[in-house]
């Protein structure tokens, strides 16, 4: 590493002004990278961390934002007063970043090839044969299969861990100086994200560039990382190398955040506890269609054979990775895709009834989803997102029986009910999130399905979310179905676990005995990528 840092940010302070209120987001930052080190910014949502690294390139929306003081030199160049000509040089080229949803940065309307070939065409003027040719190279070192069969492949074609090394392929394309990475791995599975930190370790060594790394997760940290700085409420407390701030924090904050995991057992379910729902051997079969008539040459077995029950106080963890058949199974048992096969709930069969008919259940069979930027209608306010079960399934509550209904939920996930006429794009990713379990509790329901409720939420958060659907379950009887790559969450949650590979279950049993002691290959590399950040590469599939 060289003396002379590569990137300088001194004092920045980043302030947003809407509807005449001004309020300070990032106070007076500083810190520095050096040519081929990681920093990581931490800290939990809403601390500044993401609006520091967008400060770094100017992709704040202004004049909504501004900085009331600060520089950032880059290269010996101030950024922050540079002119938009001059910073569009630099980003793409000189710094490039990496954002947390792929699904959400890459254009859905063009293929792969296009999309990475457009930075080439735009930085290095390449043709375009050398801007395919190029991009074909960079799929291929960021450890895409079969890479040229990919290269006019759309988007939603891609598991997410394959979005993401799209993602990263674009940031390399033009050998960048320096990577931010904003929260790359979080909505990844283990063995996903095991693959991608590798990956990002590697590209740094081998082509010597710095990278900002921005994450909640403290064990990414530890592995990534080389100084870490602590964000709070706008502000660096604590910062440092890595083995130094971990092995003896200074601050209560920092503290705090690393004793901030999900622990606990759940309580034993009771042998005479009712059985709420019990569906099974579920199948889900999806037609593939081919040619101009659509006929129909094959299937996709999302789900085939699955069984499962789940009785009242129980939770079921379902564990697997992306494209296994969690979600089609959890949303099979709701009713809400077409299966094959039995479900039963609360000794009614379900299947095969028509969507009025199964309408009267709905209130005691919710989900929450996991992306809350997709699941929470940007037009509606808080208050009217949690009352819409109320409206459909209560249509007489008064308008302050509503909202006293809306009040209670959010305090119950940790919310300030005041701030229930705002609209979501007024929340961090983990405040929204809370904003979804809220309205899926609202109803008091007796079976959820929880459906990586937790992926985008803070360490601290998880633990409280975790406490707070233990309390739930506990005084309301309620059944979770919760799926999820987080296997320290399934632990601290799940009674029992099932865990799926290509549609089927290959384990299943009391969740104790299954961390304990997975009887599987495929189990035990799930569990080698969750608790040591390491995936073996023989059973990984992409």
């Amino acid at each position: 590493m060289t003396t002379t840092p590569l990137l300088s940010v001194r004092d920045l302070s980043v302030a947003f002004t809407q509807a005449g209120r001004t309020t300070l987001a990032v106070d007076r930052v500083s810190f520095d990278i050096a040519k081929g080190e990681t920093v990581a910014l931490v800290g939990e949502s809403g601390s500044g961390k993401s609006v520091t690294a967008l400060s770094i390139l100017k992709l704040l929306q202004y004049p909504t934002a501004s900085h009331p003081s600060g520089e950032i030199q880059f290269k010996g160049r101030d950024l922050l007063a540079a002119s938009e000509m001059d910073i569009m040089k630099v980003r793409g080229a000189d710094i490039t970043m990496v954002f947390q949803e792929p699904m959400t940065s890459l254009n859905p309307l063009h293929v792969i090839s296009r999309q990475i070939g457009e930075i080439l065409r735009i930085h290095r003027q390449l043709s375009e044969k050398d801007a395919r040719a190029r991009t074909l190279a960079l799929l291929e070192r960021v450890g895409i299969r079969d890479a040229a069969s990919r290269l006019d492949a759309y988007p939603h074609q891609l598991s997410g861990g394959q979005r993401q090394r799209v993602m990263i392929a674009m940031a390399l394309a033009n050998d960048p100086d320096l990577l931010i990475a904003d929260e790359p791995t979080t909505a990844l599975d283990v063995t996903v994200q095991a693959q991608i930190l590798t990956l990002l370790a590697e590209l740094k060594r081998d082509l010597g560039m710095a990278m900002l790394f921005i994450t909640h997760d403290l064990g990414i940290v530890r592995k990534v990382a080389d100084r870490v700085c602590v964000m709070l409420e706008g502000k660096i407390v604590e910062h440092g190398p890595v083995a130094q701030v971990f092995d003896d924090p200074q601050h209560e904050y920092t503290r705090r955040l690393l004793a901030a995991e999900p622990r606990g057992r759940p309580d034993p379910v009771p042998a005479d506890a009712e059985t709420l729902v019990e569906a099974g051997p579920i199948k889900v079969h999806f037609p593939i269609k081919r040619g101009f008539l659509g006929r129909t040459v094959g299937h996709v077995k999302a789900v085939d054979g699955v069984s499962v029950k789940v009785r009242a106080g129980e939770t079921v963890g379902v564990v697997g990775e992306s494209g296994s058949g969690k979600t089609t199974l959890g949303l099979a048992m709701l009713r809400l895709i077409s299966s094959e096969g039995p479900v039963v709930f609360l000794g009614d069969r379900l299947d095969g009834l028509k969507s009025n008919r199964v309408r009267p259940y709905r209130k005691d069979m919710q989900i929450v989803f996991q992306d809350p930027y997709g699941s929470l209608s940007p037009r509606l306010s808080v208050a009217q997102i949690v009352e819409e079960g109320l409206l459909v399934m209560n249509g007489r509550l008064r308008l302050e029986e509503r909202r006293e209904i809306v009040a209670r939920a959010l305090l119950d996930v940790g919310l300030d009910p005041q701030a229930m006429d705002r609209y979501p794009h007024e929340f961090s990713g983990g405040q929204r999130q809370r904003i979804a379990i809220a309205r899926a509790m609202a109803l008091e329901p007796r079976f959820v399905v929880l459906d990586e409720p937790t992926s985008a939420l803070d360490m601290s958060v998880q633990s409280q979310i975790v406490d707070l659907l233990r309390d739930l379950q506990k005084t309301r009887k309620l059944a979770y179905m919760f799926i999820s790559h987080d296997l320290k969450v399934v632990r601290a949650l799940a009674n029992h676990v099932l865990v799926m590979q290509n549609g089927v279950v290959v384990e299943e049993g009391p969740a104790e005995r299954i961390f304990e002691a997975p009887e599987t290959d495929y189990t035990r590399a799930l569990f080698a990528a969750a608790f040591a950040l390491e995936a073996r590469p023989d059973v990984v599939r992409e």
